[in-house]
């Protein structure tokens, strides 16, 4: 019961430190105490530091949703003029010339169409209040998986026809040196 006592004791002066320095920081960054640091918090005061906690938890939470859905949009933007170029001038762009021979325009496309629905909903799940918002980020992380294994898929396969040319090339510079360790000397004569 005391070392209960005690750590309660120490988490109300923790809490009335924080609510100074809280306090405190919006004025001056130091100052003296204004509470008496032995003196528990009363009712008012603890509800007074809540609230304050909270309004600081909200608002910093609403900064850092608004820059990762503010990256997602910048992306989305970039996935939509990648749309545009693709549908009108295909394969012209070089991130999706690479896979020119293997894929067509139109699935090139409708992956990037996915990728903003995904970009989409995960800027959904950010700012919808709701207690199912994140099935929304759920939702963009599970057709961003497919998307993913998708284009892994066609890189690695690039990849592989990359190491076989190499190989065949390798192979073919090897040819021509041994047939230059062949040559001879030759005499005029």
């Amino acid at each position: 019961m005391g070392f209960q006592l005690k750590t309660a004791h120490q988490l109300v002066l923790k809490m009335r430190k924080l609510a100074r320095q809280f306090r405190n920081s919006e004025d001056v960054k130091f100052s003296l105490p204004t509470v008496d640091d032995a003196r528990p918090m009363d009712i008012n005061e603890q509800e007074e530091l809540v609230r304050s906690l909270e309004k600081m938890q909200a608002h910093q939470s609403l900064q850092w949703k608004s820059v990762f859905a503010a990256l997602l949009f910048c992306y989305s933007a970039f996935l939509l003029y990648s749309i545009y170029q693709q549908t009108l001038f295909p394969w012209e762009l070089r991130y999706h010339a690479y896979f020119m021979e293997d894929v067509d325009s139109w699935i090139v496309i409708t992956a990037d169409w996915l990728a903003v629905l995904a970009c989409s909903m995960a800027i959904m799940g950010l700012f919808n209040n709701s207690k199912d918002h994140r099935k929304w980020i759920w939702y963009s992380c599970s057709i961003g998986l497919v998307l993913a294994i998708f284009w892994v898929y066609y890189m690695l396969s690039g990849a592989g026809v990359c190491l076989y040319v190499d190989h065949l090339l390798s192979e073919s510079s090897e040819e021509v040196r041994k047939l230059r360790s062949y040559m001879y000397a030759f005499k005029a004569g």
